[in-house]
């Protein structure tokens, strides 16, 4: 029987985090390298990648970058093999990257719409497959962390955000999540999600100036979630802790879901 420490244990394994410059991805990249893991930080701008392997070096945390743009396939599989090449292995994908664009839904563009699918979705199914491909089928094991939202488990709070390509991207994540683990879990591989609620992150900056007190009075805790609020779930899901779950979304939002 292993020790309730050991299971959280990530020593020795290598966590690739997309998006993991800043906001979210960060703050999850900071929990597991706390325990132990070695962290792949991918994301499209290099100052703002070496910001943050400087930052986590200042925590005791070996990390380093991989700069890539994940929309397109070709763009995910490289990232994947920079990763292998200089770390050998791939225990844990964070599948963060996102982006948003707030437009009433008549107004939407194709390019608008496609910008958010094309990383949303798109680009975590590539690098997920890529992941799989390169190191976790072949091993038959891994963890997988997908980073939905409460978007994706219902619509806008308000009602009138303009973010249908966000919420509908979401949406497919969550379904994405049950479909894989339901594939790769006969490769010893879970597949989760976490589905945050409001945060406060670049993209949610002006959202939040408007209605970030309104968001908060509507959730049963009666606020919003803190830098160290999606930390442990994530640990959760990434270790051994999690090794009888897949397919589950987990909503970290303060209770906002029930309401």
């Amino acid at each position: 029987m292993s020790s309730l420490a050991s299971l959280f244990d990530l020593s020795g394994q290598v966590a690739l985090v997309t998006g993991g410059s800043r906001g979210l991805g960060l703050q999850i990249a900071e929990a597991l390298g706390e325990y132990g893991a070695t962290i792949a930080l991918a994301a499209r701008k290099p100052a703002e990648l070496e910001a943050a392997v400087a930052h986590l070096a200042g925590l005791g945390i070996s990390a380093f970058a991989v700069v890539a743009d994940l929309r397109t396939a070709e763009a995910a599989q490289a990232m994947v093999a920079d990763v292998m090449q200089r770390a050998g292995r791939i225990d844990i994908l964070i599948n963060n990257a996102g982006s948003s664009w707030g437009a009433p839904a008549e107004d939407h563009t194709p390019d608008q719409w496609m910008r958010v699918m094309d990383l949303n979705l798109h680009g975590l199914f590539f690098v997920t497959q890529a992941v799989g491909r390169a190191w976790m089928i072949p091993q038959r094991r891994g963890r997988i962390v997908n980073v939905a939202s409460v978007a994706g488990l219902k619509g806008n709070q308000t009602g009138a955000l303009g973010t249908i390509a966000y919420n509908t991207s979401k949406g497919g994540v969550v379904n994405f999540t049950r479909a894989l683990a339901a594939e790769w879990g006969r490769y010893g591989i879970t597949v989760n999600a976490l589905a945050p609620g409001w945060f406060e992150s670049r993209m949610t900056k002006g959202t939040l100036a408007q209605h970030g007190e309104a968001f908060a009075a509507r959730t049963p805790l009666g606020k919003l979630g803190g830098p160290d609020d999606l930390k442990g779930a994530a640990v959760l899901f990434a270790s051994a802790a999690s090794g009888h779950i897949t397919g589950q979304i987990l909503a970290v939002d303060g209770g906002a879901v029930v309401t």
